[in-house]
């Protein structure tokens, strides 16, 4: 299952022209406030008419504005999950999650509410009202509830804005289990680079109403040149496996053949991981280096170099591992003789990988 959407519109001064193509997982609109991801949103929820465009779910039409085609909210088939959970106080919580069954046709496949209760973990918070439960808690039940409405696309605006970090950390695994576990693709609306690194199957990135690049989460974050929030949020994210757990509280991982320490993760040997390092944590060096406390040391080449507008470049290393990227400064860069082609290596600290940028 897949959704195509174009869309044109207008209002206050701001146009939107977007077009792009989300397949099964979760799809990342990514971008500044205003760069028109709720505008998107809005648009394939029904709750804004565009002045243009087109909206399919495989070949069920949502909106076809050039043949007059427009579906009511309540036909769309849609689960949405705000930033805030918006629950009924007056429900518990299991009466909260069968409110989303009123949306379902009766012709729709059920989803399985016991099998959403434990995905979620909200067993114990089945008789409890939203003012007895965290915000993260919260947040579980009205995922829950968009599922057990048989959507066909599910809606999550920048679902995790309203929380702490602590309750972010809770939620993210939830969300990491809907992407692999639940056959409907997920519109996520979000301006967090660990956030989407950690769970972006496809990012489009939207800057000013466009769309300035699309693809696997992979690709498109490690492009300077289409990070919508500024060279400061640039990162790699690179796929490892882990190797082994050591006694000194560190896990071995291996990506492309090179082997990277991090903080233990809670992953068996075996496992595959997805890890975010910002350009701001990497240090290059032109030799391989020696006495360094830095247990990380990947050795590449350059494969570009983007000047900034200030002192600033991001220089692109091609690894074993992928592609690492690291912000220094153009003097840097002069006094070290980079350009395309030469040989260098980046070098990692072991806690610059914070757990929030491991998936």
């Amino acid at each position: 299952m897949s959704v195509s959407v174009t869309v044109q519109h207008g209002f206050g001064g701001f146009n939107l022209d977007a077009a792009f193509e989300a397949p099964a997982g979760i799809t990342v609109l990514f971008g500044r406030s205003g760069s028109g991801k709720t505008t998107i949103i809005n648009a394939v929820a029904g709750l804004l008419r565009p002045d243009a465009g087109r909206i399919a779910i495989d070949d069920w039409v949502l909106l076809d504005r050039a043949a007059g085609v427009s579906l009511p909210v309540h036909r769309r088939r849609l689960g949405y999950i705000f930033q805030d959970a918006r629950l009924f106080p007056h429900l518990n919580v299991r009466q909260n999650l069968l409110f989303g069954r009123f949306f379902a046709p009766r012709d729709a496949p059920r989803a399985d509410m016991g099998r959403v209760v434990e995905m979620l973990g909200i067993g114990p918070l089945l008789g409890r009202r939203p003012a007895m439960l965290s915000g993260g808690e919260r947040q579980r039940v009205a995922i829950g509830r968009a599922l057990l409405a048989s959507p066909r696309l599910i809606l999550a605006d920048e679902p995790l804005a309203a929380l702490d970090e602590g309750r972010k950390a809770e939620i993210l695994p939830y969300f990491e289990r809907l992407r692999d576990e639940v056959a409907v693709p997920i519109l996520y609306v979000s301006h967090a680079p660990a956030e989407v690194a950690r769970l972006a199957t496809t990012v489009v990135a939207l800057e000013d109403g466009r769309v300035t690049g699309q693809g696997p989460a992979i690709q498109i974050l490690g492009d300077p040149n289409v990070m919508p929030t500024g060279v400061r949020d640039a990162g790699a994210l690179l796929q490892a496996v882990v190797v082994r757990h050591h006694d000194d509280g560190l896990s071995e991982l291996s990506a492309g053949g090179v082997a990277l320490f991090l903080p233990r993760v809670p992953h068996a040997p075996g496992g595959q991981l997805r890890l975010r390092i910002a350009a701001s944590e990497v240090i290059l060096s032109r030799a391989r280096p020696e006495g360094l406390s830095a247990l990380n040391i990947l050795p590449g080449v350059v494969e570009a170099i983007r000047d900034g507008d200030g002192p600033g470049a991001i220089v692109s290393l091609n690894t074993p591992a992928g592609r690492v990227l690291a912000r220094l400064t153009r003097r840097s860069v002069a006094a070290m003789a980079l350009a395309v082609g030469a040989e260098c290596h980046a070098i990692v600290k072991t806690v610059a990988i914070a757990p929030e940028n491991v998936s």
